[in-house]
């Protein structure tokens, strides 16, 4: 039986390198150097791929981790700041994740490019945030984003805004895959194009794949030539992910032998984030265990909040001298995620994919640091939309922080309904954003629109019947409020 398996694995392997060389021929000058980087990239994925047998984590060899591999953030703090910051801050280089549409708020070209805050779009607050950094300690961090074949056209335009900043930006390009046909495991893919029918074919294969696009692009070479020691990687949508100057200095000031090759922020588990990844000991490492690797029977004990108490916030410090070393090596491990979409015509595919933050086992000294809430604040749907626009935070050298009005740290539990799911209708729901500082539980549900100056305390539900209409008048304060049925007041 094995051997019948491993005779049927070979010619899978051999048939998907005889289609991906079919398609290698059809590309042409510049496109023919960059795909085949590619495709060696997607080779090794799927042949992993096809070995790998069962679940790649064995749950009774799961170990909570040791308590110094976990740091609390207050004792990082506590070693306060050295004079020469700025030495460290020139080692630094912040990247951010860009490859992600913004199609799931309604909006089309790079979810990077939406406003999020006084017109300010993800983008330009993380312009501000460095230029800020640059300006104030006389340094020189740049910003790099890592584009998909999605978002870099659009993105490269954009850039033209900032050439006056003091801020330098360098960009490269995720990976293309192939995505593979559900039922033969072989490319759905007929051509190098990206347009017509072959618009759905190809996908960036998750955030894991920043290693060897960085390598591969040449940047990580220039920069590691350029003095820089260590990446600060984050999602671009993530607005608490900011420079943090204690973890910065708790890096450098390492003595060489014990240098922290890679650190994970991870953060308290709260009710709404039991799917996120967490941190455990596994085979003597520290490791990332996602919510996909998990055995079916130990899904709700993987969401418990006792026993995996905190999450990862995606938030990475890496040293750019290990990613090389490691890719070199080609000692990258990271586990696959097989991701199943349905495309338009109603074909099942699979994309194969890895999280950046997976490779955690492969690097030296690696730590976790338990940081506050508010270093991690993703903005993914209009409810987290309307919570970064409204009076709870304030805006300043692109940071939004926590007003200190509020009388407790915790956001509010915001649920808009499918009438506020993408942002152009979300927008004309709202005159103005709410008063929500005292705000604890908002729940909206049907055809709701807001005046102005209106305040939201305590737990409020407005819950408009199918048909009904809800309009909560200008001036209106509801605290502890439940509103349904049909409201209008018209002005006469």
């Amino acid at each position: 039986m094995a051997q019948f398996q491993e005779v049927m694995r070979q010619q899978l392997e051999s048939s998907m390198y005889g289609e991906l060389e079919k398609l290698l021929s059809r590309a042409k000058g510049a496109e023919a150097e960059v795909s085949k980087k590619d495709f060696e990239g997607f080779r090794k994925l799927f042949h992993r791929f096809l070995q790998v047998k069962g679940p790649s984590i064995e749950w009774p060899k799961i170990n909570r981790p040791p308590e110094d591999s976990i740091q609390p953030y207050d004792k990082i703090k506590a070693k306060g700041l050295p004079d020469n910051i700025a030495d460290s801050l020139n080692k630094l280089v912040v990247v951010k994740l860009n490859g992600g549409l913004g199609t799931s708020m309604g909006c089309k070209g790079p979810k990077s490019l939406i406003s999020v805050r006084n017109e300010n779009t993800f983008l330009d607050l993380t312009v501000q945030q460095i230029e800020h950094l640059n300006k104030t300690y006389n340094a020189d961090v740049p910003l790099v984003l890592m584009n998909s074949f999605n978002t870099d056209e659009d993105t490269k335009k954009i850039l033209q805004k900032y050439r006056h900043h003091r801020v330098k930006i360098h960009t490269f390009n995720q990976s293309r895959y192939p995505r593979i046909n559900k039922e033969s495991l072989l490319p759905v893919a007929k051509d190098m194009a990206m347009t017509g029918e072959n618009a759905d074919v190809w996908y960036p294969p998750g955030h894991g794949d920043i290693y060897a696009s960085f390598y591969n692009s040449g940047l990580l070479e220039q920069l590691i030539a350029e003095g820089k020691e260590y990446i600060f990687v984050s999602n671009i949508d993530n607005l608490g992910a900011t420079v943090d100057l204690y973890i910065l200095n708790h890096l450098v000031s390492q003595p060489n032998g014990k240098r922290c090759e890679f650190i994970m922020e991870v953060t308290d588990k709260t009710r709404a984030d039991v799917k996120g990844g967490t941190l455990i000991q596994y085979d003597g490492k520290l490791r990332l265990l996602e919510i996909a690797q998990v055995p079916k029977a130990h899904v709700d004990e993987f969401k418990s909040v006792t026993k995996f108490k905190i999450f990862n916030t995606n938030n990475l410090w890496i040293s750019l001298s290990a990613i090389k070393r490691l890719q070199e090596q080609n000692d990258m491990d990271m586990e696959i995620i097989v991701n199943p979409k349905t495309l338009d015509g109603g074909l099942n595919v699979i994309q194969l994919e890895t999280a950046v933050g997976a490779a955690i086992k492969c690097f030296e000294n690696a730590l976790g640091i338990n940081v506050p809430r508010s270093r991690f604040l993703p903005v993914k749907t209009t409810s987290d939309l309307l919570l970064v626009m409204s009076n709870l935070y304030s805006l300043e050298a692109g940071c939004l922080t926590m007003s200190e009005r509020r009388e407790f740290p915790t956001t509010p539990h915001v649920k808009l309904g499918s009438s506020f799911t993408k942002v152009q209708e979300y927008l004309t729901r709202f005159e103005s954003i709410p008063d929500m500082l005292e705000l604890d539980h908002l729940t909206v549900s049907g055809d709701v629109t807001f005046g102005k100056h209106v305040s939201l305390k305590g737990t409020v539900i407005i819950i408009a019947n199918h048909g009904d209409r809800i309009d909560i008048p200008a001036g209106s304060m509801l605290e502890n409020k439940i509103v349904s049925g049909n409201l209008r007041i018209l002005d006469h």
